[in-house]
């Protein structure tokens, strides 16, 4: 059995704008942790991606919780969510499968997807396979890889980098991913889950899931996301920013892709990278509430 590992409370206090408490849920194995925060008709869903954690999110949620209710998870092996040391105990698979586990112990529904990088490909995923959960999607720098895609250079540097390093900073990557300069306090603040090598076997691994051939795993799970998406008659809005070599190619597949995602204003978030909710995060929270209160 694969040791699970909880990273210590203690490098999660006076983290730089999150004073928000953990709540956990068991999905499956592992307690996956989660910020709830706000109330209201409307429920808010926001999933972060590689290699960071719902800190990510900490400028979209003031915002967001005067609109309705706000849940953002940590993904198995990120934030405070707890992690496996063995890489051999994740796969796309169980991902998917602890994201779904999560929807339906918390019985999430009316929900708005915001989402982002891996939190969009597997957001999307379960957004396809489980409609009557979903609301309306916000995609935000991330697509549906199926197998068939082309990926840019830079993200197979970045793979090779993640999976070959001998240490790994997490907070040097994000911040690569980023236009902006970080603080020493907030580059602490992503370092934080990872209080030893070990527990980044969830950080080393997932660049690799993605399906780069029809015949890799997850690739069918996308294949039928893409199947069902294209058809999606709820609200869609496709909202990238303006400077992220990995993902900007794909922005205008997706929103072309998604039946209604021309029906929303097509914008592109001015001077952010990858990472725009740590780049922009005031104003992309306003773009997701503006959509809402127009749908």
């Amino acid at each position: 059995m694969a040791e699970l590992v909880r990273t210590p409370e203690a490098r999660f206090e006076g983290l730089p704008g999150y004073d928000y408490e953990a709540e956990y849920v068991d999905v499956g194995g592992p307690e996956m942790a989660y910020v709830d925060e706000g109330d209201g008709e409307e429920t808010f869903l926001c999933l972060h991606g590689e290699p960071s954690w719902s800190y990510l999110y900490r400028k979209m949620v003031p915002t967001l919780a005067e609109r309705g209710r706000v849940v953002a998870p940590d993904f198995v092996g990120f934030g405070r969510s707890e992690k496996y040391t063995d890489e051999d105990a994740y796969s796309f698979g169980a991902h998917y499968d602890w994201l779904v586990a999560f929807l339906e112990e918390l019985d999430l529904s009316g929900l708005t997807l915001v989402c982002q990088d891996w939190g969009g490909i597997l957001g999307l995923a379960a957004a396809a396979h489980h409609p009557e959960r979903f609301d309306r999607i916000v995609a935000m720098n991330t697509g549906v890889p199926d197998g068939t895609q082309e990926m840019p250079d830079v993200w197979h540097e970045f793979r090779r980098a993640v999976e070959t390093a001998e240490t790994l900073d997490v907070a040097r990557l994000v911040e690569s991913g980023c236009t902006s300069e970080l603080s020493a306090d907030v580059l602490d603040a992503y370092r934080a889950p990872f209080h030893t090598e070990a527990v980044k076997a969830s950080m080393r691994t997932w660049p690799g899931m993605v399906p780069l051939s029809p015949d890799d795993e997850g690739a069918d799970v996308m294949r039928a996301t893409r199947e069902r998406l294209s058809d999606w008659e709820k609200p869609a809005f496709v909202l990238f920013s303006d400077s992220d070599p990995i993902t900007g190619p794909t922005r205008d597949p997706l929103r072309d892709f998604l039946p209604t995602a021309a029906d929303q204003p097509d914008v592109w978030v001015e001077g952010a990278g990858h990472f725009l909710q740590e780049d922009a995060g005031e104003a992309v929270a306003d773009h997701v509430v503006g959509f809402v209160d127009r749908t």
